[in-house]
C-alpha cells in the first residue's frame, strides 16, 4: 500500500522530528539532509510537489550554543530556538542548493490556524511557493509560542498543514518503523502493523506514550495527527526517517512502515 500511496500522490507533506534530523553527536545531520534533498529533487522532477514540516530548532540551537545545554528556563529555551531556527534553515538551504531548488521558511502558531484571514493567506502562500518549484519548510514559531515548547508537537502541525494545502499524502518520519502492537524499544516481540483502517480501534489496542529528549510527542500524537488528516480524506504514512534513502526505499516497497487510510 505504501508504494501505491506515494505513486498516486502529487502533493506530499513530509514531517521530520528532531531525532530524525539529529546525528549521533546531537547536532543537525547534514549528510542525512543532503541525501534526503537528493531524493526529494528526483520526486520534484517527476512532477510531485513537496512541503516539509521540520522540527529541530532546539537541536540546531544547541549545535551553536552548547553552553546552554543544561538550561531549562523557558526564556533560554525560546532564545535557543531563535538561534537554532536560523541554523536549521541554513542546513535545509545547503542541502537543496546543489539541485538549484529554493527553500522558503514559514513559521506558524496555533492561533494562525484559528483566524480565517491568516489561514487564507497561509494557503495562498503555500500554493504560490510550490507552484513556482520552491519547497516550503514549516515549523512552529517556538520563540513566541509557549504552549508549543511545553506540550505542542509538529505531528499536529503537519496534519494541519496537509489539510490547509489539500495534500494528497502526509508522511510522518519518526525514529520507529511504524505503529506496533507494543513498544518495540521495550518489547522485542512487538509486531509492526502495516495497515490501519480504523484508528479508534488501533488506539485501543496499542500502548501509547513516551517522549524523546528533544521531541515533544510520542505515538499518541501521531495517531491523533493521522485521525485528523484522514477525516479530510488524506492518507498518512508513518515510517523510520533515519533509514538509508528513505523516500526511495518506501516508494519501492523496500522499507517497512504503517499506512493509515480510509476503508
Amino acid at each position: 500500500m505504501i508504494p501505491r500511496l506515494i505513486a498516486e500522490s502529487r502533493k506530499i507533506v513530509l514531517k521530520f522530528g528532531s531525532n530524525t534530523l539529529a546525528g549521533g553527536d546531537g547536532k543537525i545531520n547534514d549528510a542525512f539532509l543532503a541525501e534526503f534533498a537528493d531524493q526529494a529533487a528526483a520526486l520534484i522532477k517527476q512532477g510531485k510537489q513537496l512541503v516539509i514540516v521540520s522540527s529541530g530548532a532546539q537541536v540546531a540551537g544547541l549545535s551553536a550554543m552548547d553552553k546552554w545545554a543544561r538550561k531549562r528556563d523557558l526564556h533560554y529555551r525560546q532564545a535557543l530556538c531563535a538561534v537554532g531556527q536560523v541554523k536549521l534553515m541554513d542546513a535545509w538551504v545547503r542541502a537543496f542548493r546543489p539541485h538549484d531548488i529554493h527553500i522558503a521558511q514559514i513559521l506558524l502558531t496555533r492561533d494562525d490556524f484559528g483566524d480565517n484571514s491568516r489561514t487564507l493567506n497561509m494557503r495562498n502562500t503555500l500554493f504560490t511557493l510550490v507552484d513556482e518549484g520552491i519547497v516550503p519548510v514549516i515549523n512552529e514559531n517556538d520563540t513566541v509560542s509557549v504552549e508549543e515548547i511545553k506540550i505542542g508537537d509538529n505531528d499536529t502541525l503537519a496534519a494541519q498543514s496537509a489539510i490547509l494545502w489539500s495534500a494528497d499524502l502526509l508522511i510522518l518520519f519518526s525514529d520507529i518503523d511504524g505503529l506496533y502492537d507494543a513498544n518495540p524499544k521495550e518489547n522485542p516481540g512487538a509486531r509492526l502493523i502495516g495497515e490501519v483502517r480504523d484508528i479508534g480501534a488501533a488506539r485501543l489496542s496499542v500502548g501509547t506514550g513516551g517522549m524523546s529528549e528533544f521531541g515533544t510527542g510520542g505515538i499518541a500524537t501521531k495517531l491523533d495527527a493521522a485521525e485528523r488528516t484522514l477525516s479530510y480524506g488524506i492518507p498518512v504514512i508513518l515510517a523510520h526517517g533515519g533509514r538509508p534513502r528513505v523516500l526511495e526505499a518506501l516508494a519501492a516497497g523496500k522499507q517497512p512502515g504503517t499506512a493509515f487510510f480510509a476503508p
